[in-house]
């Protein structure tokens, strides 16, 4: 049996997909682990690029844009090894990191999931390493700005953790789907991702069935880079349906015992900002920021 089983969701992105997956494999070497790639009916010649460059990687054909959660849980169910990471195609990960994840919860047995610290495509930290479970008033909290006014109050600043040492392992509520080192053990006992999300929101949701189930969310200092170019393009409509639509999923099925007032002012504040995304999607397309420094695959630190 293999150790680690790598799941990575393909849709349109052929120029991220090699890099990721020689990393993957840098990465593995030490590891008995398998690699799944899940493609959602690509345009760009994904399949063709990776039967052609890759034949060691098992590559699945959904048929369709069937969605993330569902396609990645086609990959699991392919999978038979103790461990399974769901990694997004636009990362690179750093050449220690698989091993030591894996490490980390062969030493933890009650961490049923473990996320590590993603880079920017400039560098700098993405926030979305370390998250909290987003009850309405933590959500609140964030869209109305105090949790970036007070990024060191454990009340404020929850839906971001901002408080916690980047350097050193802590337990956390939310694991990210970009890079989410998961224990078949515990997705046996609590269920594969809720198919219900097409894209995004699925993540928290498995994260908090975790937690519920009495199993333990980490966050770990090892690296890798999260380019966020391959999986969705968010200038679209497309995408502001589809992730403000998640967000009011997750709501409505975690916290429909919530004070119905609080609950419906979350609701309130999620179609607002869907709304005021919409009118940013125009501008946004016609002016684009140039980062300055582009963090590549040689600089990320093991």
């Amino acid at each position: 049996m293999k150790k680690l089983s790598v799941v990575i969701v393909s849709y349109n992105a052929r120029q991220y997909l090699g890099p990721c997956i020689r990393s993957v494999e840098q990465a593995m070497q030490g590891i008995d682990g398998e690699i799944i790639v899940v493609d959602n009916q690509s345009s760009d010649g994904t399949v063709e690029d990776l039967k052609a460059h890759f034949p060691q990687v098992q590559v699945v054909e959904s048929g369709g844009n069937i969605g993330f959660a569902k396609a990645n849980n086609i990959g699991i169910r392919l999978s038979h090894s103790p461990y399974v990471l769901l990694l997004n195609p636009d990362t690179v990960v750093g050449a220690n990191t698989l091993r030591q994840t894996v490490d980390f919860m062969e030493q933890h047995p009650q961490v049923g999931a473990a996320g590590v610290q993603m880079l920017n495509a400039d560098g700098t930290r993405a926030p979305e390493s370390r998250r909290g479970r987003p009850t309405a008033l933590v959500a609140l909290y964030k869209m109305c700005g105090l949790a970036r006014l007070f990024p060191n109050s454990h009340r404020f600043a929850r839906y971001y953790m901002s408080w916690l040492s980047w350097s050193e392992p802590a337990e956390i509520d939310v694991i990210s789907g970009a890079f989410a080192m998961l224990r078949r053990k515990a997705l046996d006992q609590v269920g594969l991702l809720d198919e219900d999300f097409f894209m995004y929101g699925e993540d928290i949701d498995l994260s908090c069935r975790l937690l519920d189930a009495g199993w333990h969310n980490c966050y770990l200092p090892c690296k890798i880079v999260h380019y966020k170019g391959g999986c969705s393009d968010k200038t679209t409509v497309s995408y502001v349906r589809v992730f403000y639509k998640a967000m009011i999923i997750y709501y409505r099925k975690h916290h429909a015992q919530t004070n119905f007032c609080i609950r419906k002012l979350v609701e309130l504040a999620i179609w607002i900002r869907a709304l005021l995304a919409m009118i940013g999607i125009l501008p946004s397309r016609l002016v684009r920021t140039r980062v300055k420094t582009i963090i590549t695959p040689q600089d990320l630190l093991t």
